[in-house]
This record gives C-alpha cells, structure tokens and sequence, in this order.
C-alpha cells in the first residue's frame, strides 16, 4: 500500500479535517508517514482565509511538486483555497492531480482511486451538508491534548471574512457525538480538550434552537481522567450570563476565554457588521474579569476600510484601557467576494503596518507587565518538551501554539503530557521561568 503525508495549514479546524482523512486512509491500509520525502501521495489541507494564508498555501503546493521529480506520484489539495478557487487550481497548478473542497474531504480514498485510473480530479459541493462526526480519526497532536470540533460553517456576515462562503452555513454536530468522541480521546490518554468551531458559542442554536455550550461543557466535564476544556473562538454576542457562571464554577474549564472582539469602535463594528458593540464587549470583559484568574485572549483587525485616525486611536486607547492577556493584531487583507472589498477608502498598506507595530509595541508592555505578576506564583503546568537543558509547558492561561510558554530549571526527569507545579522566579514579555 502506498505512503501517504499530510501537511495542514491553517487553523485548527483545519487540522480536525486532517486528522480525519488520516483515520480513513489508514483505516483503509494506507501508511502515514511523517517525511514529505518517503511519500508516495502527498494531500495539502489549504487554508485561504487572508492573502498570507493563500500565499502559503500556493508556496506549499508549488514546493511540494518539485518533489514528483523523485518518488512523489500523487499531489491533491483540500482545503479553504480548493473550495475558494477549484477551477483555478487545477489549471494553474499542473502538479496538483486532484482538487477537494471543504465538505467533501470523505471521499479521499475515491479521490486518490480516481487519480490512479489517470484521471484529475475535482471533487466539491458538500460545504453545506459535511457530517463528519462518525469518521475514524487519528490525532497529530501530541497524546496529551486534542481539539473537538463542535460545529462546521458559520452564520455570521462579517463584511471581510470569506468563510460562510467557503464553509458553508453554522451546523451544530448533536451533543451525544462530541461526548462519544471525547470519550474516546480521553480513553487514548487526551487530558485537554480544546473546543473550536468558527464560532463556538452559537453552538446548538441551529440544531436545538437555543445556546447549548453551557449544557455541552457540563457534559464534557463529566467525563472521567479529563484535565482541562479550553474554549476557542467565542463571539461575544453570543456569551451569556449561563455560560460565564458554566466557566466560573465548573473546575474543569480553564479560566481562559479566546473571544476574537475584532475592534472597539462602533462605527468600525458597524462596518465590518459585527454584532456586538463598544458597551456590550465592556459589559463581557467586566463579568468576566470577576472570575478569579480569568484570561481573556483576543484578536482586532486595524487598517479596515476608512478606519480614521480617531477610530484607530479609539481603539489603542481601549487596548491600554482594558489590557487583554492575550492579544493578536491582523493588518486587514483585502478579499475578493467580501463586502468589505469595495469599500471606500482601502487604507495604505503602509499605515496598516505602522498601526499594526504600535498595537504590538502597546501589548508587549502590557504583557511584560502582566507576567511580572506571576513570580513567585505556583502555576501547574503541562510539559510538551524538552531543549537547551530546559523543559517547557503551559500553564492554564496557554493555549498550544498561540499563547505563551512556562521554562522550568530542574534536575528531575519529567514526561511529555505530566502536570507539574511550578515556582515562577522570572518572567518576559512573553514567557515565564520556574523551577519545580
């Protein structure tokens, strides 16, 4: 049976994806290898969410086909950008010999039987209707943590975002079938779930016709050897008072909130037709903060269409004001098929830069200045690895992979995936040192 490799860009919805076209290509006989090298087929999981994003995945596929000059015989792109420009694909790319859009990642093993008889193909048109909830699925995590998609698409008509587009409209999956899969990632050793969809607290409106993460959480938790529940992506139109009092009382859920705000102004929010506005976000920011050792993570967008100097100013002032823990800038990226791109004025890629350097500079302080309150404190930590005669992990206010890192000094040998307490004695901008 042929080697096959798998290299996912993107998000971590993306990576799910991924992880169930493992589950059916090895279900079916086929060997995952690691090296892009020792691989007979290679699949691309695309994402085509901003400009960078398709860059990289253009660069990807384009690298990954010099590769057909050795051992390489197969080379197909999943994804957002396959979904985004199927057509374009195809004929623009001569190396890639099969074309998958974001709803129809099951038919992988027709795909690649199609591409053996000499055919190229182009598979699309489920981005509406996936249900991939009783797919095989194997982690490319590490053991310890792994991310349980709870809901595909999104409703939501944010002016610059392409995905209802590429995903397809919001659809819940039932609570029995995350609670199965969970159990089953728990079983294989997982003791961090991390909840995602592209909008997580709309979950359960479409299916049950009200908000149901409260409930689903409570379900989680009661699962048995679960550490942690991290949440991912909650709008915060849709974070109530059920789902704050869920976080605060339940010892399970971290106390850490990734709620992507986008920006503060309300001219700005109305543009973008966001949903919530400055008072509502200030309401959230308050409740939650009264959670003992609440984290709030989040991300803004500057240099939107006819951001103002006021607004842009508007909006660092609230930065300053509001202090976030975690905080991620994007420049804004110009998309075609979004409202957003034939608004005018598109701001200069110059000033976009400028504003997106003081925000960092603004929150590198802010970070520095939080940490600094760490030491001395006892955080438990998970160790995800070892380098330069340091082991390293996260603490609850880390997320994998975004967030910031926890460098313990010790002689004790520690294993991938433990819980540590740590004695924070330093702190950085952006990461924190102990000893056990």
């Amino acid at each position: 049976m042929d080697n096959v490799g798998i290299i996912s860009l993107g998000c971590a919805k993306n990576t799910v994806d991924s992880e169930k076209m493992i589950g059916l290509l090895s279900k079916k006989g086929y060997k995952i290898v690691n090296n892009e090298n020792d691989a007979d087929i290679i699949i691309i999981n695309t994402c085509g969410f901003i400009e960078s994003a398709k860059r990289e995945s253009i660069e990807t596929i384009i690298e990954i086909g010099k590769l057909k000059a050795k051992r390489l015989k197969i080379l197909i792109a999943t994804g957002c950008l396959s979904e985004r420009y199927k057509d374009e694909l195809l004929k623009e790319l001569p190396e890639l010999d099969a074309v998958i859009g974001t709803g129809d990642f099951p038919q992988i093993i027709n795909v690649i039987e199609k591409v053996k008889m000499g055919n190229k193909v182009l598979e699309y048109g489920k981005a509406n209707i996936l249900d991939d909830s009783n797919l095989p699925r194997v982690l490319s995590t590490p053991g310890y943590y792994g991310y349980l998609k709870i809901a595909e698409g999104c409703n939501n008509k944010c002016t610059y975002c392409i995905i209802p587009k590429l995903r397809g409209h919001y659809r819940s999956t039932k609570i029995e079938n995350i609670v199965s899969e969970a159990e089953s990632m728990v079983s294989n050793g997982v003791k961090e779930l991390i909840l995602i969809a592209q909008d997580t607290t709309k979950y359960g409106i479409d299916l049950y016709g009200k908000l149901m993460l409260p409930l689903l959480l409570k379900r989680l938790s009661e699962i048995d050897n679960l550490k942690w529940i991290r949440i991912l992506y909650a709008y915060p139109d849709s974070i109530t008072n059920e789902l704050i009092e869920e976080i605060k009382t339940n010892d399970k859920i971290v106390k850490y909130l990734d709620i992507p705000l986008q920006h503060s102004n309300d001219n700005v929010l109305k543009r973008m037709k966001r949903n919530t506005r400055r008072k509502n976000i200030e309401d959230i920011i308050f409740k939650l903060r009264n959670i003992p050792g609440m984290i709030i993570r989040t991300t803004f967008i500057v240099g939107f269409p006819s951001e103002t100097e006021e607004e842009y100013e508007d909006l660092k002032n609230f930065i300053a004001e509001k202090e976030f823990d975690r905080l991620g800038v994007f420049t804004y990226s110009r998309e075609e098929d979004t409202e957003a791109y034939d608004m005018q004025p598109q701001i200069k890629e110059s000033i976009k830069l400028k504003r997106y350097k003081e925000i960092m500079n603004l929150q590198k302080k802010i970070s520095f200045n939080k940490n600094q309150k760490n030491i001395g404190r006892k955080l438990e930590v998970i160790i995800e690895g070892y380098k330069n005669n340091f082991y390293y992990g996260r603490s609850y206010m880390d997320a994998p992979e975004i967030d910031d890192t926890v460098f313990i000094k010790t002689n004790k040998k520690l294993k991938i995936g433990e819980f540590v307490s740590v004695l924070i004695k330093d702190a950085f901008e952006y990461d924190l040192l102990g000893e056990l």
